[in-house]
């Protein structure tokens, strides 16, 4: 059992401030992240699956990751990068650029663009992956999350990427949303961190072994997540915040609720081709926000 020194604890899949055009938003995205590792997260996650990672190209990741290290934050204990691409090439040149930068790890989705893929082919693709990283490669959480990729990282997969790359694959982010996959991989790899994005999991997932999470909801109320990740404590306050938020376009909402505690609706803006909530949707999802917030100070 990972003690509170070891064990992965709560990371931020932090969102990315967009300008108007669609351009980076560095000052909001430095501000948020520093706000973030105040309030109870460990680490923040760039380009995730919140932090709409598979839109950012090379430059945008360069800049965010310079923006955070020379705002005093230290890579090498508190950024996690995100790899999403469906080209080797792309995903090879995300990873450096996050290696290079010094950050601490990569949370690795598979390619995404080719459906119905077997084990062995993502085995050879993950396999090349860390090949071409060669040494520089750390620290890799395995990135399941099939309703967005359309790909299954199985048990078994698993077990032959810890088997063939011990000490690089260090844990697995699951995202699948059923509770009987996290239970497998906590069964079969509990050796690993094992990471749960669905909040509303997350208490029962740490009782039963999980490490912690890398979640969307820790962008809003890190220091409600903090005891689930290090107690196993469930919080109703969280599952019913996590179910009012996708009763919306998820990403949409924790970006606008993320203005919603800055006091600053800049943060709200997306990169096409999401949207972003309109004015009414924005002032319903607040008014409920705060409504179950202060349920928990009551």
């Amino acid at each position: 059992m990972a003690t509170q020194k070891t064990r992965f604890g709560l990371s931020c899949a932090i969102t990315t401030p967009m300008r108007d055009g669609g351009s980076v938003d560095l000052p909001r995205l430095v501000h948020h992240a520093r706000h973030v590792l105040a309030e109870g997260c460990d680490s923040v996650t760039l380009f995730g699956t919140t932090g709409e990672g598979a839109a950012l190209g090379l430059p945008a990741r360069t800049a965010m990751m310079g923006a955070l290290i020379g705002a005093g934050i230290d890579p090498a204990r508190q950024i996690y990068a995100g790899i999403a691409a469906a080209s080797m090439n792309e995903a090879v040149e995300q990873a450096r650029i996050a290696l290079d930068a010094g950050a601490k790890g990569l949370l690795v989705a598979p390619p995404f663009y080719f459906k119905g893929v077997s084990d062995e082919g993502l085995y050879v693709w993950f396999s090349q992956f860390f090949e071409k990283l060669g040494a520089s490669a750390r620290n890799v959480v395995v990135y399941h999350i099939p309703s967005v990729t359309a790909v299954d990282i199985s048990v078994g997969l698993v077990q032959r990427l810890k088997t063939a790359f011990p000490g690089l694959v260090i844990g697995v982010k699951d995202s699948s949303g059923s509770y009987a996959n996290t239970e497998a991989l906590l069964k079969a790899h509990g050796e690993l961190a094992i990471l749960v994005g669905d909040e509303r999991q997350l208490a029962k997932a740490v009782r039963n072994g999980a490490e912690g999470s890398i979640c969307g909801l820790a962008n809003l109320v890190p220091g409600l997540l903090r005891p689930m990740v290090y107690e196993g404590k469930d919080s109703p306050v969280v599952n019913a915040l996590v179910d009012e938020i996708c009763s919306h376009p998820v990403l949409a909402a924790v970006k606008a609720l993320v203005g919603h505690i800055h006091g600053d609706e800049g943060y709200g803006a997306m990169r096409p081709p999401l949207e972003a909530l309109d004015a009414g949707t924005r002032k319903r999802l607040f008014a409920a926000f705060d409504s179950i917030k202060q349920a928990k100070a009551a």
